[in-house]
């Protein structure tokens, strides 16, 4: 699902952006106050004690909840792994709730009490370096680099990262947006998997009537993935290769004008405009609509007699023969203020060639970022993610496409509610071109170029 632990991306993203407007506006890191006691909800664990000898290294990792409840598990089961297997290194994990996870952070950051190392989602990495909180991983992706251990990341996904000249973080899962339908209502109106973009408008028509419709979105953030689907899905982009705005570019106004012309085909159903994500979730769970765009995981939110009428799409070809989707490559991450930077580099590597058991023990609801978990037959016998793996990865994009990397103003291009006016003036069937228009000096002032 398009939510973290209950947090809508929308949320998450705004909380983010606005810790870096005060960064940027010169309020800085130490402005967030002292740190606070950890919440209740957070979990921790930390390793036995050595016997005899020097005194352990001890690390702190922080993480954010990637899964179910056994997801934790599952990563202090690896944590309790190392600690036994490297009892010079001792590593405390600490889960962190996605509710107040970037306040966690920042106030620790500040208050020169930051982890050693820390999972993070999309450009959190990129802000925080930006800010001068984190230690580069170059020295590792050398290192792999020359023992072709690099070879075993999907490809594109390490450079993503790279920003500044330095790699600021290390990919380690996949959060991507695929086109999932009922294979019900497919069946029932006798409607073949589309192809391309003329096939998609006719077949979500004819499964429009009745009062269900072909596809249904929202309006919040879960929306907006809607508006970079079909932009990637063009060849579009939001940038160029010097980061400069490219928003009005004709393959961007054919993608937003193709949407629009959905929603006015009646395709979509009226409701989304007032939706949030998880109520369009609930009217695709009944059938009301054929088609939602939505997260690997999208189908575990359902009862198995749903989940089982649900399935993917192939990509789909723009009009220009394009394929694309929005992806977001979520990271690990050193901090500066670590107390040995060695022995936590040392915990990196372990960490990011041994964490599959996230996965196939603890359900991780993202994609790994490593080819060989994705071997495991815990993924190759599961014909949805085996098939997300298998052709839609491959295609996956950054909102940052044509830029060389992602960077900081990413989080406000998301999390400030641009997209989202957008993506309300699409359902409510506003000109598209119009709509653009207006965004587009609320997107040159994020970047600097007002």
């Amino acid at each position: 699902m398009s939510t973290y632990n209950g947090v809508s991306r929308r949320k998450f993203l705004k909380m983010s952006s606005a810790v870096g407007l005060a960064i940027a506006l010169g309020g800085g890191l130490s402005a967030c106050g002292s740190p606070s006691a950890p919440t209740p909800s957070a979990t921790q664990v930390g390793g036995g004690a050595t016997s005899g000898g020097s005194s352990p290294v001890r690390l702190d990792f922080w993480d954010m909840v990637w899964g179910p409840p056994e997801y934790i598990q599952t990563a202090k089961d690896l944590v309790k792994q190392f600690n036994d297997e490297h009892k010079s290194i001792q590593v405390n994990y600490r889960s962190i709730p996605w509710n107040n996870w970037y306040q966690t952070f920042t106030t620790a950051i500040g208050a020169g009490t930051a982890p050693d190392i820390s999972t993070g989602a999309g450009y959190q990495a990129v802000q925080f370096y930006d800010s001068g909180a984190i230690l580069p991983v170059d020295e590792v992706i050398e290192e792999w680099r020359k023992s072709g251990e690099l070879e075993d990341f999907v490809p594109g996904s390490v450079d993503i990262l790279k920003y500044d000249g330095h790699y600021v973080a290390l990919p380690w899962a996949i959060d991507i947006r695929i086109p999932w339908y009922r294979t019900d209502m497919f069946e029932k109106a006798g409607v073949k998997e589309p192809t391309n973009w003329d096939e998609l408008r006719a077949a979500l028509k004819q499964l429009t009537g009745n009062g269900k419709y072909g596809m249904v979105a929202s309006n919040d953030t879960g929306g907006t993935h809607y508006l970079y689907f079909f932009i990637l899905n063009n060849g579009g982009g939001i940038f160029t290769k010097d980061r400069k705005l490219d928003w009005m570019n004709p393959r961007n106004v054919e993608a937003i004008k193709y949407l629009s012309s959905l929603v006015k085909d009646g395709s979509v159903s009226p409701a989304s405009a007032g939706y949030s994500g998880d109520d369009a979730s609930k009217a695709f769970g009944r059938g009301e609509a054929a088609l939602k765009i939505d997260g690997p995981g999208f189908d575990q939110g359902f009862p198995a007699d749903t989940a089982k009428k649900m399935a993917i799409l192939p990509p789909i070809k723009g009009p220009h023969g394009d394929l694309g989707t929005v992806y977001w490559i979520n990271n690990i991450m050193l901090y500066k203020q670590t107390k040995d930077p060695e022995a936590t580099m040392e915990f990196l590597k372990w960490w990011s060639k041994n964490q599959k058991p996230l996965w196939t023990k603890g359900h991780n609801g993202q994609l790994p970022a490593r080819k060989s978990f994705a071997s495991d037959p815990y993924f190759k016998n599961d014909p949805r993610l085996s098939f997300i793996n298998d052709k839609w990865v491959s295609v996956g994009k950054t909102v940052a496409t044509h830029a060389p990397s992602i960077f900081p103003q990413l989080n406000a291009v998301e999390g400030q509610g641009v997209m989202q006016t957008l993506i309300q003036d699409i359902l409510q069937g506003k000109d598209p071109v119009e709509s653009m228009q207006k965004a587009e000096p609320q997107l040159k002032a994020i970047m600097g170029e007002s």
